[in-house]
């Protein structure tokens, strides 16, 4: 079921065009140097269009909670979802956000040098300056619109993906209000999201998630609240 995403309301960046795409569940908010929304469309279509179309022959690539082996010769969205998905010891659809995001992402940048896109809390992010990324971890928790990320540059490109068990719609077994995953793979950091969030079922379990996160490799940074707690490893700095 589409959530309006209210967070947005919050964001902005002066030095760069805004726009939204928006295809099924794939709700994407877009900077970029100029208004690229045709381009845009067309890479979300022809990523959804290959991930759906393994899923119809594929049908536990959807539904599985753990991970999958696929084929070699697999589409390379799925292949890098199940990559991503087997690092972090979750199913593959946990990686499906970063994935878009980055692939579209990657399209994109061949028409404008500097493009953030977030998908449903999960960015990829390329800049030739720093960014500063505001953390929702919904109305009642205490650092909700009092931190923020610093991240950047980031020339080659970086994903900053956050899970929630409290505020997402997405599948969680734990009570985090916001992990965020720091890494050079969007889909990398979804799926690593994921699956700290999975294991912050209390503040007691705050230094377990972020240990099991930052023995992922590729994982960067993590940054983990669960009501009154926080806590962070890696490059994270907050602002």
């Amino acid at each position: 079921m589409y959530k309006p995403r209210t967070y947005r309301s919050w964001t902005g960046s002066s030095d760069l065009f805004f726009f939204e795409v928006v295809e099924k569940d794939t709700d994407l908010a877009i900077y970029a140097k100029k208004g690229l929304e045709k381009q845009a469309r067309s890479s979300v279509l022809n990523n959804r269009q290959a991930l759906e179309g393994y899923i119809r022959t594929h049908p536990e690539f959807l539904t599985s909670l753990e991970p999958l082996n696929v084929e070699i010769d697999a589409p390379v969205i799925v292949r890098w979802m199940a990559e991503a998905a087997a690092c972090a010891g979750v199913g593959p659809m946990a990686a499906v956000a970063g994935a878009i995001a980055e692939s579209v992402g990657r399209d994109l940048v061949l028409y404008s040098d500097e493009i953030i896109i977030e998908n449903g809390g999960d960015i990829f992010m390329k800049t030739f300056k720093k960014r500063t990324l505001g953390i929702y971890a919904g109305e009642d928790s205490p650092f909700t619109g009092k931190l923020a990320i610093e991240v950047g540059p980031a020339e080659d490109g970086i994903g900053i993906c956050t899970s929630s068990g409290t505020v997402s719609h997405s599948l969680s077994f734990g009570k985090s209000d916001a992990v965020v995953i720091i890494s050079d793979d969007t889909a990398l950091a979804d799926a690593a999201a994921t699956a700290a969030a999975n294991i912050l079922k209390t503040p007691d379990d705050l230094n377990k998630a972020i240990d099991f996160a930052k023995g992922i490799s590729g994982v960067t940074g993590v940054l983990v609240m669960i009501q009154d707690r926080i806590g962070m490893w890696g490059k994270v700095v907050l602002a």
